[in-house]
């Protein structure tokens, strides 16, 4: 809101106040000037900044709260809540950082202060996930990384949540499992322990060993790019299944209902960071039974063969994750470029449908020639990638299962674990 010469010249005598550290002229006049000018949300916050800097939180509180009545933002909201945890009235000041977050979520600290005030009030479970994602923001920002990226004011603080997130999360994670190392014994589930102590930085990575998950390393399996087909007695079923998956893959084309992008670039992400292409940016297209442990009823209901071919296979479960099941359909003239997959505590298995020449998969440099109907299946954590350099799509079916060393209880323990982070990382918003 605009304000005439008689409120500018108020917030300039005011700001002289304040700059002569006179904080009590300044709040008369600011008090003065609210009586006749109530409306006036420049006066309003420079009264309430005054009395925030002056030490008056319980007056700043309340002037904040007015102007973010009048004027919702992140910064009233946050200052508001800000003056009620410096009184400790963290009850009252949990809602303001809430709405102060819901406007501005990666400003962390302002989430920093937001995890004090829940755990002061006993919440240390909703606390937990807010220090982790206040610290991840900030640290993606290049803040909070050592003492030089940090506010001095703000050091002890850092560093105590840092130790909350390290303590919390050991403790919540190896909580999860706890049952199943109570059941088998820390002996069979040595290899999940040690991928949790991996993860949380709690123990170094073994060697390099051409394995570079994005989430977890699961140490001592077998790191080879392509395992044979020995290893999955499944293998034979779903072959033997394969030219009735031809036929449906070519319905599916031909009616493209339900066809979508498998990339989702709303993380800010771009087709160039994935994809190249021969004449332009290159596609890469799904047909999906299973996404991200999500079924597809419809998508199977229209390829009961290919359903129920994939009903014999183990394939992985892992709630909010697993499997990962789909056609995947590349467009001619693309290339998926060289990436790395998300752990090793599964495989990816490949079954070709629709294969033109100059079509090809590469895993740590060692190329593929796919035949349709035969399975491969490769170590998506080794780098690798894939190319369809004909005029005609290529059409593979994709699935994931579980790495052939893992047995029983780690592959119990794994999807417990993983479904565990997974839930605390959905609740950190990361």
């Amino acid at each position: 809101m605009a304000h005439g010469p008689v409120a500018a010249d108020v917030l300039e005598a005011v700001h002289r106040h304040v700059a002569e550290g006179d904080y009590r002229a300044a709040d008369a006049l600011c008090e003065r000037a609210l009586d006749t000018a109530p409306a006036d949300l420049a006066l309003r916050r420079a009264h309430a900044l005054l009395l925030m800097d002056s030490g008056a939180f319980a007056r700043a509180a309340e002037a904040w709260a007015l102007v973010a009545a009048a004027e919702p933002s992140a910064e009233a909201w946050s200052r508001s809540a800000i003056c009620l945890a410096r009184l400790g009235e963290h009850a009252q000041a949990v809602p303001a950082f809430e709405h102060a977050l819901r406007l501005a979520a990666d400003a962390f600290l302002v989430r920093l202060w937001y995890a004090e005030s829940l755990e002061a009030l006993g919440r240390h479970d909703d606390a937990l996930p807010m220090y982790f994602a206040a610290v991840r923001t900030a640290q993606a920002r290049g803040r909070w990384l050592d003492q030089a990226s940090t506010a001095p004011e703000l050091r002890t603080r850092v560093v105590a949540a840092m130790q909350r997130i390290d303590q919390g999360r050991h403790a919540l994670f190896v909580a999860a499992i706890q049952p199943l190392l109570d059941r088998f014994g820390e002996t069979a589930l040595r290899r999940v322990m040690a991928a949790l102590r991996i993860y949380l930085g709690l123990q170094p990575r073994p060697a390099d060993d051409g394995q570079h998950p994005t989430f977890l390393y699961i140490p001592e399996l077998d790191p080879s790019p392509y395992l044979g087909a020995a290893r999955f007695p499944w293998y034979d079923r779903l072959q033997d299944a394969a030219a009735g998956i031809v036929e449906e893959a070519h319905q599916v084309l031909a009616s493209r209902q339900s066809v979508q992008p498998f990339l989702d670039f709303s993380n800010g992400t771009s087709p160039q960071d994935y994809l190249a292409g021969q004449r332009g940016d290159g596609a890469w297209d799904a047909y999906f039974f299973y996404r991200h442990g999500q079924a597809y009823p419809e998508n199977q209901q229209r390829c009961p063969r290919t359903a129920a071919a994939l009903a014999q296979v183990p394939l992985t479960r892992i709630d909010g994750h697993a499997p990962e099941v789909l056609f995947s359909i590349l467009a001619p003239g693309t290339t998926i470029k060289p990436h790395y997959g998300v752990t090793n505590a599964r495989v990816v298995t490949h079954l070709p449908l629709i294969v033109p020449p100059d079509c090809a998969l590469e895993v740590a440099g060692i190329a593929h020639a796919w035949e349709v109907g035969r399975l491969v299946t490769f170590n998506d954590t080794c780098l690798h990638q894939a190319w369809n350099h004909s005029d005609r799509v290529r059409v593979v079916t994709i699935l994931d299962t579980w790495h052939p060393d893992l047995d029983e209880a780690e592959t119990l323990a794994l999807r417990q674990l993983v479904e565990t982070i997974g839930a605390f990382n959905l609740r950190a918003g990361v």
